[in-house]
């Protein structure tokens, strides 16, 4: 079994349900998906050619443009912020050992990602984890993921605290200003209950700030403070919006699975509690295969440019939700899981 699942897991029945089409056991699923465990290192290093370097041609094509107009250097911030989510995809894999075959290799190529991505690796690898872990259960919400709060829960709260909630689903603040916030500055701040982080994860936030203080030291000096910051934050800002953006339809969507601790299981959370987001192949591209999100809950072993091959040969995979560019602007509007309906709903469906 994955790693990331904890010790309550272990306790579950051996037969999970497969929606449709029978059952599908632990043992059964688990040789589904080992063939598609292997990373490949040649296909590795081709994706961190084609990735990085291209970022670091748009960045300076994007310093040039400032000389022709601010506006062209917007423009090219789409494609650049594109190609900083398919690096953060890169440290995604990395963090669950999934991109090369060597641990320390992928610690490696993580931390010098987590550096251009602006997230410090080690810290971040550890919420996801617990995301991971804890994906679809309502009595462990809250750690590496967007926070959902039920019908009653939201009933139950205050005027002060619905206000709170609601501004917190605003999209304005939960796929702007939220986003571009964590990025710049909270990813660069200890959490409060950073006494309980290993070591590794302290120094990775240390580290990555001093790293990215050199950096713009250096940029400030050789560009200017004024035209650096006139290209980096367009990027993170763009970078920030459309990750989220990402993570939040991969999870947010009507007919999620949502479920409590003791009838939670592993296999519905994957294929159920995650959409699958069919983008056009360019924005496929870009997004590094991570619209294929329920196979990679399912087995986060798979590295990214497997994930297609793992879901187009395995009818398993196809009882996934799936959502495209026009359907998914249709989930910005839910925000509350009803535990009776089991379906998440609209502030006013709650009225």
């Amino acid at each position: 079994m994955d790693d990331v699942r904890t010790s309550r897991e272990k306790g579950l029945p051996l037969h999970i349900k497969r929606f449709h089409t029978g059952t599908l056991n632990t043992s059964a699923w688990k040789s589904l998906v080992a063939r598609y465990q292997v990373p490949s290192t040649r296909r590795g290093i081709w994706q961190l050619g084609n990735s990085v370097f291209p970022f670091l041609v748009m960045w300076y094509l994007m310093y040039r443009s400032l000389e022709v107009s601010y506006w062209l250097t917007l423009l090219l911030a789409i494609p650049t912020a594109g190609l900083l989510i398919r690096i953060f995809i890169i440290q995604h894999d990395c963090g669950h050992a999934s991109f090369m075959r060597w641990k320390r290799v992928n610690d490696l190529i993580g931390s010098i990602c987590g550096i251009l991505t602006f997230t410090p690796y080690q810290h971040w690898r550890k919420q996801h984890a617990i995301h991971h872990a804890n994906n679809s259960d309502l009595e462990r919400r809250g750690v590496g993921d967007i926070w959902t709060m039920t019908v009653e829960e939201y009933q139950r709260e205050t005027r002060w605290g619905r206000f709170k909630y609601r501004l917190y689903r605003h999209p304005l603040v939960l796929f702007v200003i939220g986003p571009s916030l964590m990025l710049m500055i909270f990813h660069r701040l200890p959490p409060r209950d950073s006494f309980t982080l290993r070591d590794r994860e302290r120094a990775s936030i240390l580290w990555t700030n001093l790293a990215l203080g050199a950096g713009t030291v250096a940029l400030t000096w050789a560009l200017g403070i004024g035209d650096f910051m006139r290209v980096q934050i367009p990027i993170l800002v763009v970078a920030a919006s459309v990750g989220t953006w990402l993570f939040y339809v991969q999870h947010q969507f009507e007919d999620v699975y949502w479920s409590k601790d003791r009838a939670w299981d592993y296999y519905t959370a994957a294929i159920r509690g995650s959409s699958y987001y069919k983008l056009p192949q360019i924005l496929q591209w870009f997004t590094g295969n991570i619209g294929f999100h329920h196979v990679h809950h399912l087995s986060h072993r798979i590295p990214n440019y497997l994930l297609q091959k793992c879901h187009e040969e395995n009818p398993a995979f196809h009882q996934a939700t799936v959502l495209t560019l026009w359907s998914s602007l249709r989930t910005m509007e839910l925000a509350l899981w009803d535990e009776k309906k089991r379906k998440l709903v609209r502030f006013r469906d709650a009225a």
